[in-house]
């Protein structure tokens, strides 16, 4: 599942955690745009200096060295 979790500078606001199995995000003419099947789920300014970071659950464990 996708997962992102955007984090506002300052705390101007409450960090948000957007999870979806369709989310995309993609960036249009100044915006973050999470979008699932349904459309635009989240848009973000980037005048709002959020971070955003992918935090998605491991899909499997790495090889380990030896």
């Amino acid at each position: 599942m996708a997962r992102y979790l955007v984090r506002h500078p300052g705390k101007q606001r409450d960090d948000i955690l957007v999870e979806d199995p369709a989310l995309t995000l993609h960036f249009e003419n100044g915006w973050a745009v999470f979008t699932d099947e349904a459309g635009i789920c989240l848009a973000i300014p980037t005048e709002a200096g959020a971070h955003i970071e992918r935090v998605d659950e491991p899909i499997g464990t790495a090889p380990q060295k030896e």
